[in-house]
Order: structure tokens, then sequence, then C-alpha cells
């Protein structure tokens, strides 16, 4: 009787300990393997929609993210230092950023804006030198930035050829959510990020066909769609960024393979357009309509002479996020809702923060150039990541980045968290190649 007794209880005890260690699986994943969460971190970023119930998703992946990347720093005696300098005046942005929210009145929007804006670039570009610390780590990336590729380009070949039925997530679609309804603007609800992430990832598949990365079938479709997908989102700004990278690509490259793929696009961009102009339908009216816009020029052109009259008026300090929006609205006569606000990335930053935020931003964007400025001979098989992004490469994304924050307000979370993501990895391939002399 005993003997069975105790028999029962070392069993449930034994069913106790499986239990525990079942729920310590995910912490040592999430330890064992980071990489893992940082990409999980990514996809919510760019599968989360805005205005629906679930805004909050993104910020709670975030938050986990950090938790066990700083956990797994501890737990390894890691080093948590920076692994650049460039982090103080993201630090002292993010500072000038909350301080201005705090002193005004509580509003979700403005909030939402700032995190995407800056807090979640800095903190990405932050865990991305903890995170991705050997090739391997790095090739993940690629990869997922390689699929998410296929999958923005596929998503708006198939929104400009109307099967909207292969179109997933469906809220894509839902024209009471976001903007741009008309045009491929994929999870973003918003077609110039969705074309910002496009040209971007675009140029990484360019680069990995370069390095035979991809090649084959894959690299022929995928290449293939890339201005496709750029002349569905029917946005000037895109196509003007696209174009600029593209010719720059062709006339600086040293590899073949580069400058024929470049040809190849060029060649299908004017064949796709030649298309548009013969043929008939609401597609090509969509794109003529499009170069055709003057409303957009005309308010863009007051915004920005309103915007600089209100510089002038407080030009250290700013008037607050939400001072602009209000200001605005009673300088901005016959334009009302939403378009009161100044589609220029750089412009916005001196109306919200004046000077000060103004220089802290330019010299975090200087920062970011300097970070492609050398590359060392060190192979990739020795500690640290490895050179990737390359100097060209990265020059390119960020240019392509720089242009479009002339035309709109960079507060696309996904778009702004990959960028970060590898400005990280290069402030950390620096620091190692620092000590490796």
């Amino acid at each position: 009787m005993s003997s069975a007794f105790a028999q029962g209880d070392y069993r449930a005890r034994g069913a106790g300990r499986s239990a525990v260690a079942l729920l310590f699986v995910p912490l040592q994943l999430g330890l064992s393997v980071p990489c893992f969460l940082f990409l999980s971190t990514l996809a919510v970023m760019l599968l989360r929609a805005p205005d629906v119930d679930y805004f909050c998703l993104d910020r709670a992946a975030l938050g986990l993210l950090a938790g066990f990347v700083l956990l797994r720093a501890v737990v390894l005696r890691q080093s948590v230092r920076p692994t650049s300098k460039l982090i103080w005046p993201m630090a002292a942005m993010a500072i000038v950023v909350v301080a201005d929210l705090v002193a005004s009145p509580f509003d979700v929007t403005l909030w939402s804006v700032a995190i995407a804006k800056y807090l979640t670039p800095y903190a990405m570009f932050y865990l991305a030198g903890l995170v991705f610390e050997n090739e391997l780590s790095v090739r993940r990336l690629e990869t997922f930035t390689l699929a998410v590729f296929a999958y923005l380009a596929f998503t708006a070949v198939a929104f400009l050829a109307g099967w909207h039925s292969l179109i997933f997530p469906r809220f894509i679609l839902d024209d009471s959510l976001g903007i741009n309804a008309e045009r491929a603007r994929g999870p973003f609800l918003q077609a110039v990020a969705n074309g910002t992430s496009i040209n971007l990832l675009g140029l990484v598949a360019i680069d990995a066909y370069r390095r035979h990365r991809l090649r084959g079938p894959v690299a022929v479709l995928l290449l293939g769609a890339l201005p496709i997908a750029i002349l569905a989102t029917k946005t000037r700004a895109v196509w003007l960024s696209f174009t600029i990278s593209l010719l720059t690509l062709l006339f600086t490259t040293s590899s073949a393979r580069v400058r024929r793929v470049c040809l190849g696009l060029v060649c299908c961009a004017v064949l796709s357009i030649l298309a548009l102009l013969v043929g008939t339908g609401e597609v090509r009216m969509g794109v003529y309509d499009r170069l055709t816009d003057r409303d957009t020029a005309e308010f863009r052109l007051a915004a920005y002479q309103a915007g600089w009259k209100m510089i002038r008026d407080r030009p250290l300090t700013g008037w607050g996020a939400q001072g602009v929006r209000l200001e605005m609205e009673n300088r901005l006569d016959g334009y009302r809702g939403n378009l009161t606000v100044v589609h220029n990335t750089y412009l916005e930053v001196l109306l919200e923060h004046g000077l000060i935020g103004f220089v802290l931003y330019i010299w975090i964007m200087v920062g970011l150039f300097k970070l492609g400025r050398c590359e060392t001979s060190r192979p990739q098989s020795e500690e640290g990541t490895p050179q990737w992004p390359s100097r060209t490469l990265w020059t390119l994304l960020l240019g392509v980045y720089c242009v479009n924050a002339c035309f709109v307000v960079m507060n696309y979370q996904f778009v702004n968290g990959l960028l970060f993501t590898w400005a990280g990895i290069l402030a950390r391939q620096r620091n190692v190649d620092a000590v490796y002399g």
C-alpha cells in the first residue's frame, strides 16, 4: 500500500516538474535563439494594421524582445554597452520627443507616431548590436528580408492585376482602413510605405543576386516583379527614388551581373509603362491620373510655405507635435482634415522640435551614412558579423530612405525598424573591426 502511494507521489512530482519545464521552453528558446524573436518582432510590425483592435501587438512584441535580449546579456555576461556613440544623439532626440508629448494633453495618435518614428528604430538599432553577433544570424535576417520582398512584390502585382482573392491579409482591401485604397498599399495601408519597402528590399535582392545568394528562376521572378510592383504603388516619390537608386547602381557598380540586372529592370519598367499607356481600363487611368495630378503638388507647396512661416515664428524650440497640427489647420485655409500635415520629414522635425531637434536628427542621419564609410578585408569566418550590408548597398538603402523623406513623413514603423536594424549591424561590425585592427 505504501509502495503504491509512494509511486503515485513520485509520478505526480514528475508530472509537476515536466509542466514547469514546459513553461520554461519559450524562455529557453528566446535566450538561445534571440534572432528568431527579433525577426518575429519585425514580422509583427509588417503585418500589424493601423486602426484595428490589436494595434498594441507590435509594442508588446518589441517589449518582449527587449526583455529577452537584455536578460540573455545578463545571463551570458555579455556587454550591454552600445556598439556606437550614435546611440547618444538618438537618446537625446528621444528625450526631446517624449518631453514634448508629456507636456501636451495625452493623444494616442501622437504617441503612436512618435514611437514608430523615433523610439522603435532607436531601440532596434541598439538591440540589433546585441542580437546579430555572427554570420548565421545575419544570413537569417537577409533570408527574412528576401521573403518579405517576395511577399510585398507579389501583393503589389496581384493588386495591379486585379487578383484580389490572392491578397493577404484581407484588411488590405478594406477601404475604411488607412488611405490610398486605390493603390498597391500592402499591409501598411499606405502606398508610400509599401513602395519604399519594396525599393529597399529590392536593392537587397539585387545584392543577393550579385553574391549568388539569389539565383535561378526564383531570381528572375523576384527581380522581374520589382519594377511592376513599384509601378503599382502609383506614387511619384516612390517612382523617383526607385529610378535614382537604379541609375546610381547601374553607373557605379563594378559587377557585370548587377549591370545586367539593372539594364533588365530598366527594360522591364519601360515595357510596363508602354503597355499601360497603349492599353485601356482603370489601371491605365490610375497611373495617368497620378502622373498628371496637380492638387497634391499645390497642397504640398502651400504647406511648405505655411511651414516656413511657422518656423520663423518659433525657430529654436518649435511648436510641438500637437501645436503643429493645430496651427497648420489655421494657416492652411481651404485644406482640412488629414491633409493638414507637412509631407516632408525634415521640415516636420523643424516644425515640431525646432533647431534643437533638427540638429540632433541631422546628426543621426550623418552618423548613419558614416557607418558604411569604410570596409575592411576581415574574413567573414572571424569573430563578429560579416561585411553586410556592404558599403555600396548601405549608401543606396539610406539614400532611398532620405529621398522619400523629402516627400513624406517617415513614420512607418517597419521601414524605420528594418533600416535601423541594418544600421545596428553595421555599428557592431565597425566595433569588431576596431578590435581586430
